[in-house]
């Protein structure tokens, strides 16, 4: 899957994504709430995060990977920097 990197991404952030590709995190969006991004993983456990960078338009049932350690999301081909809420 090719990402696109958003501006607001840090190169650090790149680096630490692209040194533990095993890291992401792959799961469906069940809630959006502004900036908040409420993200049920494939293991059943539930994160909500806070999309800091430009706001993706992310849908309730759309696929996201979440690379936590990094601190990003990455959804429809966008890649932009979200927290832990």
């Amino acid at each position: 899957m090719s990402r696109t990197i958003s501006s607001t991404v840090h190169p650090i952030q790149r680096c630490m994504a692209s040194a533990n590709p095993a890291a992401w995190w792959d799961g469906l969006v069940s809630r959006v709430d502004g900036a908040e991004v409420s993200i049920v993983l494939l293991n059943g456990e539930t994160v909500l995060v806070r999309v800091v960078g430009p706001t993706v338009d992310i849908a309730a049932g759309e696929p996201v990977g979440y690379h936590p350690v990094a601190e990003l999301l990455s959804a429809s081909a966008i890649l932009t920097t979200a927290r832990v809420a």
